[in-house]
């Protein structure tokens, strides 16, 4: 495996390997990472084991090979989806017959491994036998088991910015040696931006484009922006409709929404749709929202919000779409309170933590001989009997305050209305 990739830099194989850095100097993008003591800790040879996770094309593997030159370490790569139990147990054994021949294993796609070959890796990691370098584009904290996560460090690598991508591409046209520079082609900065923003922050699908523009162009061509854009296909969706894209976009749309920006919540709305994600799973998150962050600010909320969870049962995609639009920014725009929230949660760690108490003999169902002769429900005061519907009774043995209206939108006539009942309820106690 490494022999294939070394072969691949040396000029035979894709641009996007042979461009690949030789050192961390030549890493481009990152900047936050590069910039901070990693530098110092890899050149002291004190880096330990780590896990890289990041999108497709963000430089896991570039900074894997950057570490091993720096270190002058032996590196293997091993692809979890490719490997087995006696393939690690063949690389294990090898590190272990020469320690003082320090190895550096990078395993791409770790999250591929199940327990028991995480497992295997843990005693070499402890010890040092090896220096792991796993890549993972999925959640560590969902994939990967926690002991070895507490002894690796955790790296995560965001997409490469489009100036980024730029100045790889740029390096790729004018190198003679690893890339394209003997072909005299130059790509209008237009084409550039264009490579730049279809690839999302993905440097090998960048380099793979340049490549193929390059190849099928003449030596010495300029290229236009025109001719650059045949060769770019309709721009894919990075979404995982079942792993972290869905969890991490649902957040920011709900987010977008409790923070009142209707124009964000519409763009994670539209990510999540383009990406294939379950409408009726949007619209539950609605009708959550409706109560949990809006509530009694405005209460029409959870009825749009059903109505909108009832379009996507009756009229799935794409018609519900318009619902779904309809919902998110009537939500996003509503007055936000969290009192009913709060008010749930505070009864329930006041349950928690000093038990159910008992319910009042006066608000006991009285129907039945037995329930009748323990005088279940005698003292009840009917509320309708009493101006404004308040008797003064209490309705637990212990009265307890766990409802905060908020003066805001709606529930600010509420608030007021409550303040009331609680003055009638406590001139009547008396």
């Amino acid at each position: 495996m490494t022999e294939f990739f070394e072969t691949c830099r040396m000029g035979s194989g894709p641009l996007a390997v042979r461009m690949r850095p030789r050192n961390l100097d030549e890493i481009i993008g990152q900047d936050v990472l590069l910039q901070s003591p990693f530098i110092d800790l890899v050149r002291n040879q004190s880096l330990g084991s780590l896990i890289l996770y990041g999108p497709p094309g963000s430089g896991k593997t570039s900074i894997a090979e950057a570490i091993a030159n720096e270190e002058n370490l032996r590196f293997i790569k091993i692809n979890a989806v490719l490997s087995n139990v006696t393939e690690l147990r063949d690389v294990l054994k090898s590190a272990q017959y020469d320690p003082s021949l320090r190895t550096i294993l990078f395993i791409d796609e770790i999250h591929r491994f199940n327990k028991s070959q995480q497992d295997l890796l843990l005693p070499d990691v402890e010890a040092g036998t090896i220096q792991l370098i796993g890549a993972t584009t999925h959640n560590p904290g969902f994939y990967i088991i926690n002991p070895l996560l507490s002894r690796c460090r955790l790296i995560e690598l965001e997409p490469l910015s489009n100036e980024a991508i730029i100045m790889i591409l740029k390096n790729a046209l004018e190198d003679k040696e690893r890339g394209l520079g003997t072909m005299n082609c130059a790509l209008e900065e237009e084409a550039l931006h264009l490579i730049a923003e279809q690839c999302n922050g993905d440097s090998r699908k960048a380099l793979n484009v340049l490549e193929s523009i390059v190849l099928n162009t003449p030596t010495g061509t300029f290229v236009t922006v025109e001719r650059a854009g045949k060769f770019l296909f309709k721009q894919q969706l990075v979404y995982d409709a079942d792993e972290d894209g869905h969890y991490d976009t649902i957040s920011a749309y709900i987010k977008s929404i409790r923070g009142c920006d209707p124009d964000a919540a519409i763009y994670w709305l539209a990510v999540m749709l383009e990406g294939g994600e379950d409408p009726r799973f949007i619209a539950r998150r609605l009708l959550i929202i409706a109560s949990e962050d809006i509530g009694l600010a405005d209460s029409r909320a959870i009825l749009i919000a059903d109505a909108c969870f009832d379009a996507c049962e009756r009229l799935g995609l794409p018609e519900c779409r318009l619902s779904l639009a309809h919902a998110t920014v009537f939500c996003a725009l509503a007055p936000k309170s969290n009192s009913t929230y709060l008010a749930l949660g505070a009864a329930t760690a006041y349950i928690k933590k000093h038990g159910k108490e008992a319910v009042p003999i006066w608000l006991r169902d009285g129907h039945g001989a037995a329930a009748k002769k323990l005088q279940h429900g005698k003292y009840y005061q009917y509320s309708h009997d009493f101006d404004q519907n308040i008797s003064g009774q209490t309705y637990m043995l212990t009265p307890k305050k766990f409802y905060e209206p908020k003066a805001i939108g709606a529930e600010k006539v509420l608030a007021e209305h409550y303040r009331e009942l609680q003055g009638l309820r406590k001139n009547r106690e008396k």
